[in-house]
């Protein structure tokens, strides 16, 4: 691993999901760990709160775009925004310009935010060309496909390269590994009696292929998953990429 020259130092404004802020501040606190690693100033914005996803997908598009306005409003001058979200970056790079479509005035912020926006591990394998971290994680990790982060951005193999350029990891593949985990934001709690059992299959397909690790790039399925493996009492665990692309054991 190492450090971009100080010439092409870019710098980067870290947008925070609701999910992070609230329930995953380690998250946020490992892809800081890791751009400072590669010598990038980083920057954050405390006022920043939502993309606006919920409000969105439930149909409140009024509301959803009274907060992403926000979001175009603190990011307009970034050199870079990165999120450790597929869902949230799926938000603002695709669903964006639907929801202020004859708005031209947040459409023209809308495409100067896309054209600077990206997943982190998109970020990293993408813009910066970097998948050696130099982390070392001694574990057997399987990886979910988000379904945002898979079917809307078409990110599949970047978070695949980084894991594999991780020390003593053992990535396995899951069988069925492009199925939902049933999570879905909104989805979850107006269904639950098809949310649990789509995150049941998936905890089955990472328990027999041996996974110690459940890893995702998405902290809404995390928790899904997460809840589900408390309560049956699963010899599992879940992470973030970005906490394992931080480890050092």
């Amino acid at each position: 691993m190492s450090n971009l020259s100080s010439a092409a130092k870019p710098r980067v404004a870290l947008f925070i999901t609701c999910l992070g802020d609230q329930f995953f501040p380690q998250v946020g606190e490992c892809v800081v760990k890791i751009l400072r690693r590669l010598g990038i100033e980083v920057t954050f914005d405390p006022r920043q709160t939502c993309c606006g996803q919920p409000a969105f997908n439930t149909g409140y598009r009024r509301e959803a775009r009274a907060v992403a306005a926000r979001v175009l409003d603190l990011f307009d001058d970034a050199d870079y925004v990165v999120a450790p979200s597929g869902s949230c970056t799926s938000m603002m790079r695709v669903f964006y310009p639907e929801l202020f479509r004859g708005d031209d005035e947040r459409l023209a912020k809308v495409d100067r935010l896309r054209s600077r926006l990206f997943e982190f591990s998109e970020y990293l394998v993408n813009v910066l060309k970097v998948e050696d971290l130099g982390a070392s994680f001694p574990h057997r990790v399987a990886y979910h496909d988000s379904c945002h982060l898979l079917r809307e951005l078409h990110i599949e193999q970047e978070p695949r390269r980084l894991l594999r350029a991780v020390r003593k990891v053992e990535l396995v593949d899951l069988q069925d590994n492009q199925l939902c985990c049933g999570f879905g934001g909104t989805f979850s709690v107006k269904f639950p009696e098809v949310s649990v059992p789509m995150g049941e299959d998936k905890l089955r397909a990472a328990t027999t292929a041996g996974a110690e690790y459940l890893v995702a790039n998405d902290s809404g399925c995390l928790m899904h998953l997460a809840g589900l493996i408390h309560r049956q009492g699963l010899p599992l665990k879940t992470l973030h990429l970005a906490e394992v692309l931080a480890s050092e054991e």
